[in-house]
């Protein structure tokens, strides 16, 4: 699956001010790594997002996000955002907060 080239951009332009931040080619999408750790990526049109289990059904309420899944299997933690549930510039920059407030949670790997 190829992923939206202009929302992989929006998602560099906001982690642009964090340190460690990898991209990488996984699972048919584009992933930002934050201290080794998936925070949130790129998948065809949808913003990939990296919550937690704990915040996933909170989450999965809330219109156009749904839960991730890789070859048909639900991935816990994980959620994809379709572009209307990120009306604004600053909906889009809060989603990708998410992820980056996620994994600083986590021990660095």
């Amino acid at each position: 699956m190829a992923y939206d080239e202009s929302l992989a951009a929006r998602v560099r332009l906001i982690l642009a001010e964090h340190a460690n931040v990898i991209e990488r080619k996984m699972m048919g999408a584009l992933c930002f790594m934050i201290r080794g750790h998936m925070s949130c990526g790129v998948s065809g049109a949808s913003l990939m997002v990296r919550v937690g289990r704990e915040a996933q059904d909170e989450v999965l309420a809330m219109p156009h996000v749904r839960l991730m899944q890789i070859g048909g299997q639900p991935v816990a933690g994980f959620i994809l955002v379709d572009m209307p549930g990120m009306p604004s510039d600053e909906a889009f920059a809060g989603w990708v907060q998410r992820g980056i407030d996620f994994v600083s949670t986590l021990p660095p790997k």
